[in-house]
């Protein structure tokens, strides 16, 4: 049943494990994850399904990028969080008198301010 399966959705099966197999590359360490990235981008690049062929492109593109943030264990999460709880940040300070009271609020939620307090 397995192999039939494989068989009739070829397409959503190439893409899984390409996915997985990317996943893997993220997953483990050392050289073995750019063994897996190298792997996966020829993999993509050299699909006839254009959508996975796209990605190989992409994938060729940013090939340094990809590679350093493999290198050192780097992801854009911590710069999505800080820019998605600004953007709240923003809207609840409407209404505030001054943009230096958000400037504040900012650094004190974001920023690693600790104030003195005035009680022990």
């Amino acid at each position: 049943m397995g192999s039939r399966t494989r068989e009739d959705n070829r397409e959503l099966y190439e893409a899984y494990m390409l996915k997985e197999q990317l996943r893997d590359a993220i997953r483990v360490t050392g050289r073995r994850r750019f063994v897996l990235l190298t792997g996966a981008q020829a993999w993509a690049r050299d699909s006839d399904i254009p959508e996975i062929a796209a990605l190989g492109r992409t994938l060729d593109r940013y090939n340094d990028r990809s590679r350093n943030a493999l290198r050192h264990n780097l992801t854009n999460a911590r710069s999505e969080a800080t820019n998605t709880h600004l953007r709240a940040l923003t809207k609840r300070a409407y209404g505030f008198r001054t943009p230096e009271a958000l400037i504040t609020m900012a650094e004190l939620t974001r920023g690693g301010a600790c104030p003195e307090l005035p009680w022990p």
